[in-house]
């Protein structure tokens, strides 16, 4: 298996938006946003943030964005990481999660952040192997539908 990592550009946000939908059909609860990912919200989010794209054998596997925080300049939240159902079970969200990390690292960014929703609580084990850490503290950013709000967790790069 040849695994290849790479910088999403504007060009891909199609791509983007359907490996999303992809990778949130059958996997994610119906009442996420990712299940009507829009090319125009990936667009957006390029040109604020950035996106690495997965690939397995030549062919797009995952991909995984980043967002900086609209209030605090050194903060990167992490978001819509997903690998496709058939390439799950390799652990294959390690190479996107430890790619973002190291591209924050290189862009001197203090700290990251990802919300795990209420109904995947397996991934916060994941993510604390990658050294992060529940927050309570901190609040979801964006517009959310479910009557539970997901849970915060971050990692500090430096402190």
């Amino acid at each position: 298996m040849r695994i290849l990592i790479r910088e999403a550009s504007i060009e891909d946000a199609s791509l983007i938006a359907e490996m999303t939908r992809l990778c949130w059909s059958e996997r994610v609860a119906s009442n996420s946003s990712g299940h009507h990912e829009s090319v125009a919200r990936v667009e957006q989010d390029l040109q604020r943030g950035g996106a690495f794209l997965l690939s397995v054998d030549d062919k797009i596997a995952g991909s995984v964005r980043w967002l900086p925080s609209d209030t605090e300049a050194e903060v990167w939240e992490i978001l819509r990481m997903g690998v496709l159902l058939d390439h799950r079970g390799a652990s294959l969200s390690q190479h996107l999660l430890e790619a973002v990390i190291h591209h924050a690292q290189a862009a001197n960014i203090s700290e990251l952040r990802l919300a795990v929703r209420a109904d995947q609580p397996r991934l916060l084990d994941l993510y604390a192997a990658y050294e992060f850490e529940i927050a309570p503290e901190l609040e979801y950013s964006h517009a959310f539908s479910a009557s539970t709000p997901p849970m915060m967790m971050r990692r500090w790069l430096k402190r």
